[in-house]
């Protein structure tokens, strides 16, 4: 140790730290994969219900509107055929 300056590490120490301090940062960074996929996961299953509710919402609406027709043309139906039986037993 009599050539290197003062305060610096034997060569084996210091790739012990540099072992240490990738094994850290390893540990660091698996466990903010781990952090980021659950907040990943978490948004894709909020996307998925909010498609879901929106996908419900717009067949609601055309079932709606679908029945708000079929009555509306039986009304009419019913209505013309009531006027022609009430023409035909009249004339």
């Amino acid at each position: 140790m009599a050539g290197e300056p003062a305060g610096s590490l034997p060569p084996t120490m210091r790739m012990r730290q540099s072992l240490a301090q990738f094994e850290e940062a390893f540990r660091e960074e698996a466990a903010e994969s781990i952090v980021r996929r659950e907040r990943l996961r978490k948004e894709a299953a909020q996307r998925s219900r909010v498609r879901r509710v929106e996908r419900v919402r717009k067949q609601g609406s055309l079932r709606f509107t679908f029945l708000a027709l079929s009555i509306l043309a039986t009304a009419v139906i019913v209505t013309v055929v009531m006027f022609e039986t009430l023409a035909m037993l009249a004339g």
